[in-house]
């Protein structure tokens, strides 16, 4: 299917990245398209300058962090499409319209896979390791293997995008999106992209830090998807603790030391870690109620084109 390029925006969140913006905006213009927005957070060099010398549209967020510069940015974009690179030049502009065919044939997101065949220096091994393990538990938690959800090279129809309740100002918002995209049962296709050795600014994203963020994003995530897990893995934990206090408690008992305290505490413990599994199972049944509702409804809803 045909790739209509005036109705792409593509939007380039940036911070300090004057090494790289202006080749990537002058490629994405040799490649014929015309919509380039910079979403920019507060650049202290010549970002912004030389994007607006490019003739790329420019805004500055108010809010700091990448998550907050897209959330900006969709109430600002009017085109019924939207692809969206790191400014950083580690993704190739040559693979746009790779990344747009499938929202031309029906999907709602594209994500981009650079873990596919990273290109030799692009990824440590360490960030190898932890995308993997991350994809994985994102897998385990929404219950969908995305691939590559931490991909900053994605594509969106703006429907779909504006469809999403995207809270997350930092490097959790493609997780957040992976995962409201699995709430809102949107077509998501994953494509194959290149992956470079970043050429200009060092990275942003600091491994442990970022990466326990995710984490944690991803578990708090998955409450409105998977509630089994996330009140599972919580009820889990409490009655594990409960229960190695409770050896405790047993094994001074058996000494001849009574501690009551602590015995009070591994019920309450493990009565709460049940309650909490519970709440999860309920929670299960009752999503997968609602899906089934929401399936029906759309099955039932004559098609656009009938009165």
């Amino acid at each position: 299917m045909e790739i209509r390029k005036d109705e792409v925006c593509v939007l380039i969140p940036t911070l300090n990245e004057a090494p790289t913006i202006g080749s990537i905006i002058g490629d994405f213009q040799d490649l014929g398209y015309p919509h380039i927005f910079i979403m920019d957070g507060h650049s202290s060099d010549k970002t912004v300058e030389i994007a607006e010398k490019r003739g790329a549209r420019v805004e500055v967020q108010s809010g700091k962090g990448k998550g907050n510069a897209i959330i900006e940015a969709v109430e600002l974009i009017e085109y019924p499409y939207i692809l969206m690179i790191d400014g950083d030049g580690t993704y190739a502009p040559e693979d746009a319209d790779r990344m747009l065919a499938p929202l031309f044939s029906g999907a709602d997101q594209v994500i981009g896979n650079r873990l596919h065949s990273p290109e030799e220096g692009a990824l440590t091994r360490l960030n190898h390791f932890g995308n993997g393990l991350i994809n994985y538990l994102f897998k385990v938690a929404h219950g969908t293997y995305l691939n590559d959800i931490l991909s900053g090279y994605r594509a969106f129809t703006l429907s779909s995008l504006r469809q999403m309740r995207l809270k997350e100002t930092g490097f959790g918002i493609e997780t957040e999106m992976a995962a409201e995209a699995v709430r809102n049962d949107q077509k998501v296709a994953v494509v194959p992209v290149r992956y470079l050795p970043r050429p200009g600014t060092e990275t942003k994203l600091s491994p442990v830090r970022d990466g326990f963020r995710i984490v944690a994003t991803t578990y708090r995530l998955a409450k409105m998807t998977n509630p089994l897990f996330y009140f599972g893995i919580a009820g889990f934990l409490l009655a594990l603790l409960g229960g190695l206090i409770g050896i405790y408690v047993v094994w001074e008992w058996i000494g001849g030391t009574e501690h009551l305290p602590l015995t009070i505490l591994t019920m309450l413990l493990i009565v709460v870690g049940f309650e909490l599994f519970m709440f999860g199972v309920i929670g299960d049944m009752l999503l997968t109620f609602h899906r089934e509702i929401v399936r029906e409804l759309q099955r039932l809803r004559p098609p656009e084109n009938q009165p």
